[in-house]
């Protein structure tokens, strides 16, 4: 240890001898704890030497990551929720990795780390109050003080573990992030919306019905309705598929993204030129740059989309139906851009709901949840302001035999005419940046006489769980409305 940080920690230590002699500050007792956190919220972990936060470093998910100290910028690696394991112990659980810190021996000096919740005495903390307002946070297996080693005021450097001295850098400061809001739409003249969370920003792309496929960034939902729209690819000058391109999805497989569209020959609304396409990202970034990879299909096909299931991908789309009507089909795939074997019929519109309009189902998208695989289609017809949500349910185990999957009898999310929310559909899912919420992204019309046209708009909403494992996506929420903000969002 320098001289100098020894010399730090021996001042800190006659400095609380004095005000104890003096009759200042009293000592805390065993066990005392600071205000009382609030567990819903996540907080920002200032020291008081450095004035830097306690930070996920280089942006880490893996066991074992370190944990040191960074300049304050709120991300997601910077936020902390507060566990409670009683009795006055809290484990802190990254918003960016879901993993809880974590002291792996009682040295001191030992590297501050992150781990997967054990909720052992390692990963377990009281807070001890210091002055002005500032804690301690004392681990439960070593009972020591979280300490910024060697007082260091540095970016990177290292946090870790000494006997409590009340030292400066051994105070924190809990910073409280307020919630933050958005409200719908998120995107105007948005239909058909993908929207994927990646590296601390949304990206989304939606139907632009002309030559260009275009994406729109940003690191907070509410962002998203004023973000450019940047295109990522031109179908200019491409044979089959120039034009008219609707309902892109993009899917991060083998770390590439595999941007999936429909386009056809001409501009008109519906026309039967309209093929499946797919293009291959050169890396990681959601934005490209694209290179065309494969066209899907040679007949009339729309709204392609994927699903995995036993380390196997699934091309699902929506087809002509062999004359059951507009319907959704599903086709091995050996690559993200090859098909194998032959296309299978996955559901018609066989419900009265699903007729309501015209005999329609589209637009299917994989849901997963507790090891439940399964799929929520669009149903009814767009131009009508009854198109709304079905879902299917594997209830065998092969994908590729209809009678393995179960249809439910009863629409999951439709229009609500007290909130002048119409055809709500054509719809997908993300997750919080923290991992811990669902959501749906769809659009829809403000009014019953919308169409299926560029004027709707994009919308998401926070769903929850039923008790026999199927979503409940409750009533599409009025325009206007502020809601809170995906957890763990960077603002």
């Amino acid at each position: 240890m320098e001289h100098r940080a020894w010399w730090k920690r021996i001042a800190a230590v006659t400095v609380t001898i004095v005000v104890a002699a003096l009759g200042g500050v009293a000592a805390l007792p065993s066990g005392a704890s600071a205000a009382t956190v609030d567990t819903a919220a996540s907080y920002v972990v200032v020291n008081r030497n450095s004035g830097k936060a306690l930070d996920v470093y280089n942006l880490a998910t893996t066991d074992g990551a370190a944990i040191n100290q960074y300049t304050r910028n709120d991300g997601a690696w910077q936020q902390w929720q507060f566990v409670d394991s009683g009795g006055g112990w809290y484990r802190l659980r990254s918003r960016h990795s879901g993993k809880v810190l974590d002291l792996p021996t009682t040295a001191d000096g030992i590297q501050l780390v992150q781990y997967a919740d054990r909720n052992d005495a390692r990963q377990q903390f009281r807070l001890a109050d210091s002055a002005g307002g500032y804690v301690r946070l004392i681990n439960r297996n070593s009972g020591k003080a979280l300490d910024v080693w060697e007082w260091s005021t540095a970016d990177g450097a290292r946090v870790s573990q000494y006997q409590d001295l009340d030292g400066a850098n051994q105070q924190w400061q809990l910073v409280k992030i307020a919630a933050g809001t958005f409200t719908n739409p998120i995107k105007r003249n948005g239909p058909d919306p993908w929207l994927q969370y990646h590296n601390g920003n949304y990206y989304l792309a939606t139907t632009t019905w002309n030559s260009t496929i275009t994406m729109r960034r940003s690191a907070t939902l509410a962002g998203l309705a004023t973000a450019a729209d940047t295109v990522v690819f031109n179908l200019a000058g491409r044979a089959n598929g120039c034009c008219n391109m609707w309902a892109p999805e993009f899917h991060l497989i083998n770390n590439r993204w595999y941007l999936y569209y429909v386009a056809g020959q001409n501009v008109s609304d519906y026309n039967p030129t309209q093929r499946l396409h797919v293009l291959e990202s050169a890396g990681t970034d959601p934005m490209g740059p694209y290179a065309f990879k494969a066209d899907l299909g040679s007949d009339w096909q729309l709204d392609a989309s994927i699903l995995r299931v036993g380390g196997n991908l699934y091309l699902m789309g929506t087809y002509g139906g062999d004359g059951a009507g507009q319907s959704n089909f599903i086709q091995r795939l050996s690559n993200p851009w090859t098909l194998s074997g032959s296309r299978v019929r996955l559901s018609s519109p066989t419900l009265s709901w699903e007729r309501q309009t015209a005999p329609v189902n589209e637009g299917p998208e994989a849901l997963y949840h507790n090891g439940r695989v399964m799929v929520v289609y669009s149903a009814s017809a767009c131009w009508g302001p009854d198109y709304k949500l079905g879902l299917l349910t594997l209830t065998g185990t092969d994908p590729m035999t209809p009678a393995h999957w179960t249809k439910s009898p009863n629409p999951v999310f439709q229009r609500s005419d007290a909130n002048g929310v119409f055809a709500p559909g054509h719809n997908g899912f993300f997750t919080s940046p923290d991992g811990t919420e669902d959501w749906i992204v769809y659009h829809a019309n403000d009014s019953a006489g919308g169409g299926c046209d560029m004027n709707r708009s994009t919308r998401a909403q926070k769903f929850t769980w039923n008790a026999d494992g199927t979503p409940n996506f409750g009533t599409p929420v009025r325009l206007g409305v502020t809601l809170t903000a995906p957890s763990g969002e960077i603002r």
